[in-house]
């Protein structure tokens, strides 16, 4: 089949399942991309960006791409950023919907912005704290840890927000008024961490550690540091069944059953019937970290 235009980008192969033999097609995340741009964008525009591209589909192998090449689109911009040896790379950003379609033509599933913008890389303005249960955590139990950090950083007076991660977990997030080093964000969110960790040593841990997280939820504040990235709301994961990680209100998280109650057709359903962005407030909130 030849290639069909989804919001002025021609898209090849758009028949080609991406979500093995049941799932949606390139042709149909193209579409869902252009469908929920508007509420994407906001938090995608104007930041360095990690991919996650998948040239045989979410059932071959994937990789991670964060530096840019002139084959990935008119539309798809570079940002010189110094990396740690010293020497300056092109790094990728995009800041409208036709730049997100390149790099789903290129086949890109999954988009990671980093928590500062690209003109002004080394000034975080966005913290994350990814909660990442083991297996057999219960639903709530990862909806009290997001609620307490949700506490801890208002005592802290920053405001969060909420969002399915598309995986098991959920990710509360923070803006601020842009002027910290990556160094004070990472010992700030450190410290909640680990103040969780102290409290309640049997429900939480705050290092990666795969053998010593059986039965607990690792609070991951390790995406604060310079170059580390998330995944955006309203990216598709490359998982089976295309989940969706889902910027959500915070009443609404109790009555989810997982990180991935949103695949893509909820997310499309969702997108059409929201009135007001889930995260509403986000951009124009005034906060500061605290020193």
């Amino acid at each position: 089949m030849a290639g069909h235009v989804v919001g002025g980008i021609t898209i090849t192969h758009p028949e080609r399942r991406v979500f093995g033999e049941d799932g949606p097609t390139k042709g149909e995340v193209a579409a869902y991309y252009e469908a929920v741009a508007p509420w994407m964008l906001p938090e995608l525009s104007g930041r360095p960006l990690s991919l996650v591209r998948c040239p045989q589909g979410s059932t071959g192998p994937c990789f991670f791409q964060k530096h840019h090449a002139d084959t990935l689109g008119p539309h798809v911009k570079a940002v010189d950023i110094e990396e740690k040896d010293g020497d300056e790379a092109h790094y990728i950003y995009v800041d409208d919907v036709r730049g997100v379609l390149e790099l789903v033509q290129m086949n890109t599933l999954e988009f990671h912005p980093w928590g500062a913008h690209a003109d002004k890389p080394d000034r975080p303005d966005r913290l994350v704290f990814d909660l990442d249960p083991s297996a057999g955590v219960e639903w709530k139990a990862i909806v009290g840890a997001a609620r307490e950090i949700r506490e801890r950083l208002a005592e802290a007076k920053l405001e969060s927000f909420v969002r399915t991660s598309g995986g098991k977990g959920l990710h509360v997030v923070a803006p601020f008024r842009r002027g910290p080093s990556w160094i004070a964000v990472k010992a700030f969110c450190e410290s909640i961490a680990d103040a969780m960790v102290a409290e309640h040593p049997k429900r939480y841990i705050a290092e990666a550690s795969k053998t010593k997280r059986e039965g607990l939820i690792f609070i991951d504040w390790l995406r604060n540091t310079r170059g580390a990235t998330s995944v955006t709301g309203w990216s598709l994961r490359a998982r089976p069944g295309a989940p969706v990680a889902m910027p959500v209100r915070w009443e609404e998280i109790a009555r989810l059953k997982s990180g991935s109650a949103f695949d893509l057709k909820k997310a499309l359903k969702r997108a059409k019937s929201l009135d007001a962005d889930p995260w509403e407030g986000i951009a124009s909130l005034s906060q500061s970290l605290p020193s």
